[in-house]
């Protein structure tokens, strides 16, 4: 890191947003169980003397920065849920609830905010609007955006900017690009219904169990012969369950798992083809199947103009904007996007595991430049906007 980069936030608070990460990072909890969570955001800004603002969440909360004379109002969004996970990082403060596991870094986003409101506070005379900060819960069950939603906090928001750390981004660089970043995430689960029999005589059942695996092989020749080269999607069938015992062929198999694209109507095309090839295989082998779609929340497609405003405060800041290849994960952010114009952008942490890995974790000296490129983008698009 820099020495640019240090100082973008004071020795004392640079010490208390260590601390307060290294708190949460102890204490996960999981989506809409962020009750511990919650609390100690609410302390820690009343503390900083920032409003907390009156919107119903059950966890989670909305404060405000800003607002001494009229303008527009920004939102800033952080995460801050964990995973069942069971941690494997040898860290000091490693989490002390049995499988669970901020696997996601989503202690760091709210670390981050925490720091960014902190950095809004000290310049609120300075403001030219309102900076609305969204600590949300429930990202990993892709509900907590729509519960935000519904409470009206988005309100009045002329734009909003949410944040993720990128593990293979170096500290002190950030990944800001316009269009598609993050992917729709849809989950499925097929039933397969054959007839079952004795292992020794199949001819007198109908195997699901092969009809399942053909279906297998079958949805992986969608993406490859499907969906332009230029364009992109993910087709990953992750768990398969049949049978109970070695010498019974089953009456039913079931697989689940994700689709993952960027393009809606290659998103619309992977899931017409999906649900024909379930249904022609299974024709085939003289089975029937069922499919459930688990809708995921859209791609994430940020607004161009936001990310031209976001390199511009990172290059104020003497930070490293870069162009960072976009993601098949998903995020629920692209539900605010429905609403109003957009910008996700990637924090470089240095880390050597990526999400959701046991071993997950992530350089603290990325708090500092994460937390003063927050506050600059949201205080930019304040005067912009005024």
């Amino acid at each position: 890191m820099s020495t640019v980069e240090s100082q973008l936030v004071g020795a004392e608070l640079s010490e208390q947003l260590i601390a307060i990460r290294r708190d949460l990072h102890r204490h996960p909890e999981l989506s809409n169980e962020e009750f511990r969570t919650t609390e100690v955001i609410r302390s820690w800004l009343t503390e900083a003397g920032v409003r907390i603002a009156d919107y119903s969440l059950r966890t989670g909360l909305i404060a405000e920065v800003g607002g001494l004379r009229e303008g527009p109002i920004i939102a800033l969004r952080a995460d801050m849920d964990a995973l069942p996970i069971q941690e494997d990082t040898g860290l000091a403060y490693a989490s002390e609830v049995k499988g669970r596991m901020h696997a996601c870094g989503h202690d760091f986003h709210t670390t981050v905010l925490l720091g960014a409101a902190a950095l809004l506070k000290e310049r609120e005379s300075e403001l030219k609007g309102t900076v609305r900060l969204i600590f949300q819960p429930a990202e990993e069950k892709a509900t907590g955006a729509r519960q935000v939603v519904e409470s009206g906090a988005l309100a009045g928001v002329q734009a909003i900017v949410g944040i993720h750390n990128k593990p293979d981004l170096p500290v002190g660089t950030i990944g800001i690009k316009g269009g598609p970043i993050m992917a729709a995430a849809d989950g499925f689960v097929v039933e397969v219904d054959g007839l079952g029999s004795h292992a020794a005589v199949p001819e007198a059942g109908i195997d699901p169990i092969v009809t399942a695996s053909h279906i297998v092989t079958a949805l992986q020749a969608i993406v490859s012969r499907n969906v332009s080269a230029l364009k992109s999607a993910v087709i990953s069938v992750t768990k398969l369950h049949s049978g109970t015992a070695w010498n019974v062929i089953p009456e039913k198999a079931i697989l689940d798992g994700t689709i993952r694209s960027f393009d809606p109507e290659v998103r619309s095309h992977v899931l017409k083809r999906f649900e024909q090839v379930v249904q022609g295989v299974a024709a085939a082998y003289g089975t029937t199947a069922s499919l459930r779609w688990i809708e995921g929340p859209p791609p994430v497609v940020n607004d161009e103009r936001l990310a031209r405003e976001a390199e511009a405060a990172a290059s104020a800041l003497g930070l490293h904007a870069v162009t960072p290849v976009p993601s098949l994960a998903g995020e629920d952010f692209a539900i605010y996007q429905r609403h109003v114009p957009g910008l996700f952008v990637f924090l470089g942490t240095s880390g050597k595991q990526e999400w959701h890995h046991p071993a997950f974790d992530l350089d603290e000296r990325a708090i500092d430049p994460s937390a003063a490129f927050l506050a600059a983008i949201a205080q930019r698009l304040l005067a912009e906007r005024a």
